[in-house]
């Protein structure tokens, strides 16, 4: 058992066999939603949260390992690696102590001390170091010369080699750093000269701003910083300097004397020149790191709940991207979400073609016999959602009139489509982006909003993976925190996703098949390419014929690959086709066939798995797959609801304290939920006023895209904020 298994063991509180099987198997290839879904035996259950806090902690140990190896050359190219020092570098694997060990030996620029080494006054510093001179000034005019020109300059010259050794220590670094991890304060200010600038009015809050950096949450942390990046604030980070400075002299200086003053007064220097600025460098970094943790965390919890949205499913929906002097594009797509019809509607001011617009659309329903219609929720979302109710009603109204005057009216069985409001955030990056060009490029970027905005409705998880995660707008500073581990952590989640849910391999796009746990791009362009060619596919047997989908690829994406219809049941489940022996033998044991197994309820009750445990089957992959046989291909997602905000609320200045409305969750961050009222303005709920208890994290209350009742608190029309309650409602 190597030494990263018992590191990451001891630091994630996991038993040492089910990380060193994790890690065998991410060595092996496996991917994170197949090790967790599939491999429960070896893991020993370990689930996808617990695999990926392995595979990101065995990578972050990689590159201390290879920094240890660039360490280790360089102290010994410079003829200092002691076996002592060595061995100590060779057992420390905390990124912060390597780096102390390593300070002394790093190259860096020509300082001060440097100098002074270089006029040999480096005996001196060590002589005053050892505080036993009576007259240190006498003993410095041995170290005049050329380049040394008074007692004064080799004095100076000692305490700045001092003065370096204190910065460099790493006992004086850590006391250093325990005293800003203790009593470090985050000061934020406005500079003055931007401080009534309309665009500064945001980080009013931090314009005179004081607290202990250990209490900073990480959304204030990130605002600072924002506004520190944007030229309005300036931040620093400070803690008690003369208790520093007074406890650093006390392990420096012993007694009193000259000697004990000149060391004394280069510890002081050390401190104010090179040690604070260090390690308040060092903190700033820490704090941000563990800021964007925490910022990375809210966004990757938002975007898992947005992905897993519930669906409206394959019906024919008609999508409208609202807008008023642009008109309303309106597209209508058929059951698989291809593209059949597009135009435009001017049924708002200043154009008012609202009749002729009610005629289109009428005709557009009975046309493509639509079943439901996504409105996007930007500019005009209220008022388009309102013609389109209206024109729906009186339309049934006009054909109630008809069918009582004549038996001869025929009725679409489709007349009164359902109506849903859909968040376009992304729709616009997506519809300019280089996929949206691929599957529409003789359409320009308004009708792939449109589009966008229909299919959101019919699988929100589908469409969503098109779109690069920031642009969706459910994260927390997303754009000021650490982009590579963002991205890292994104890319998990989605990836999560798309294999929780599971992938229609007839019908999915390219772009979705590329998150299929062992595909990836080039592998899911070919199966594209492969059922261009050929058709659909008829069981996952076929992929095996897919160019360069070899026995690994097919292993780690089979099982999340669907296929209805299929002439083996099981390949339209999450059953692995590794598995397929296993039902099988169920199903004879039973005297029927795998279709009888998975539609008698009863034929299953019968099925003992205790029977099929082998050495590579066991209790875990039974339970999974008498689950799964229950019901096959089965959809985690939560069924869909519609939506109505209060009518007689259309604007922030109809708002009025104390007034109780609808609202759905539209973002969800670590002080609290963001709420759209419908007033073109989305209000916050703090985290205070979620419930009447005390809430440590707002997903434990509320979700994304949650419908809630909230009360009016407070409408700041200056600042543009509506602060929104959910107690006693």
């Amino acid at each position: 058992m190597n030494i990263f298994t018992k590191i990451i063991a001891k630091q994630l509180l996991l038993p040492q066999d089910s990380v060193d099987n994790t890690l065998k198997l991410l060595d092996e290839g496996c991917t994170i939603p197949f090790i967790s879904r599939y491999r429960k035996e070896r893991t020993g259950g370990l689930n996808e949260v617990q695999i990926a806090q392995i595979s990101d902690l065995n990578e972050k140990l990689k590159e201390t390992a290879k920094r240890k190896e660039t360490i280790l050359k360089t102290i010994s190219e410079l003829g200092k690696l002691t076996p002592e020092l060595k061995s100590r570098i060779n057992e420390c694997w905390n990124a912060t102590e390597l780096e102390d060990i390593y300070l002394p030996y790093r190259p860096k620029r020509r300082t001060r001390a440097q100098v002074a080494r270089e006029q040999g006054l480096e005996p001196l510093a060590t002589i005053l170091l050892m505080q036993r001179e009576q007259n240190p000034m006498k003993v410095a005019e041995r170290f005049i010369k050329d380049d040394v020109k008074d007692v004064a300059m080799a004095i100076q010259g000692a305490k700045d080699i001092i003065a370096e050794q204190v910065s460099e220590d790493e006992r004086s670094r850590n006391l250093v750093r325990q005293q800003f991890h203790r009593d470090a304060l985050i000061i934020s200010k406005v500079i003055k000269a931007k401080k009534d600038e309309d665009e500064a009015q945001k980080y009013s809050d931090y314009f005179d701003w004081e607290e202990p950096l250990n209490r900073c949450s990480s959304h204030r942390l990130l605002a600072m910083r924002r506004g520190e990046n944007e030229g309005f604030l300036r931040v620093k980070i400070e803690t008690d300097d003369e208790e520093c400075i007074s406890r650093l002299q006390r392990h420096y200086v012993h007694g009193f004397g000259k000697c004990q003053k000149l060391v004394g007064e280069a510890v002081e220097d050390g401190y104010k020149r090179l040690l604070e600025p260090s390690i308040e460098t060092e903190v700033a970094a820490a704090s941000k790191e563990k800021a964007d943790e925490e910022a990375i965390n809210v966004f990757t919890q938002n975007l898992r709940q947005l992905l897993m949205d519930a669906p409206l499913g394959q019906k024919r929906v008609m999508g409208i991207d609202p807008g008023f002097r642009t008109g309303c594009k309106v597209v209508c797509l058929d059951a698989q979400g291809n593209l059949l019809h597009h135009e435009a509607i001017f049924p708002h001011p200043p154009v008012n073609h609202r009749m002729q617009a009610t005629m289109h659309v009428l005709q557009m329903i009975e046309d493509y016999q639509i079943e439901a219609i996504a409105i996007g929720n930007g500019t005009a979302s209220r008022e388009t959602k309102e013609f389109i109710k209206e024109l729906i009603q009186e339309n049934e109204g006009t054909e109630e009139r008809e069918n009582k005057k004549s038996h001869t009216f025929t009725n679409s069985t489709l007349r009164s489509p359902e109506v849903f409001v859909v968040s376009e955030d992304g729709a616009s990056v997506y519809s300019a982006s280089k996929t949206a060009r691929e599957e529409f490029p003789d359409e320009d970027v308004t009708v792939r909003g449109a589009v966008s905005i229909g299919r959101r409705l019919m699988d929100p998880l589908a469409e969503l993976v098109k779109i690069d995660p920031k642009s969706i707008g459910v994260g927390q500073y997303q754009h000021d925190v650490d982009q590579t581990k963002l991205k890292h952590s994104l890319d998990q989640i989605v990836e999560s996703c798309v294999n929780q849910v599971g992938v229609n391999l007839n019908t999915a796009s390219q772009h979705l098949l590329t998150y299929v746990s062992g595909l990836g791009p080039i592998l899911a362009k070919n199966i594209v390419d492969y059922r261009r060619e050929n058709g659909a596919f008829t069981s996952r047997a076929q992929l095996k014929k897919v160019p360069r989908l070899g026995p690994v690829a097919y292993q780690q994406c089979a099982g999340f690959l669907r296929i209805p219809g299929a002439k083996n049941p099981l390949d339209n489940s999450a059953v692995h086709p590794e598995s397929y022996e296993v039902v099988e033998r169920m199903a004879k044991d039973q005297g029927c066939h795998v279709a009888d197994l998975i539609s008698n309820s009863q034929l299953r009750q019968q099925v003992d798995i205790r029977r099929y445990v082998s050495d590579t089957v066991g209790i875990p992959t039974l339970t999974d797959i008498m689950k799964e046989l229950e019901k096959p291909g089965r959809d985690p997602r939560e069924q869909l609801e519609a939506f109505e905000f209060d009518p007689n609320i259309k604007e922030v200045d109809d708002l009025v304290e104390g007034m109780i409305l609808p609202g759905i969750i539209t973002n969800i961050t670590n002080f609290g939920a963001f709420v759209d009222i419908g007033v073109h303005q989305d209000g916050l709920v703090h985290i205070s006023q979620l419930t009447n208890r005390y809430v440590k994290d707002p997903n434990d209350v509320v979700h994304l895209h949650q419908h809630v009742r909230v009360k009016v608190l407070q409408v700041d029309r200056r600042r543009n904020r509506i602060s929104l309650t959910m107690k006693g409602i």
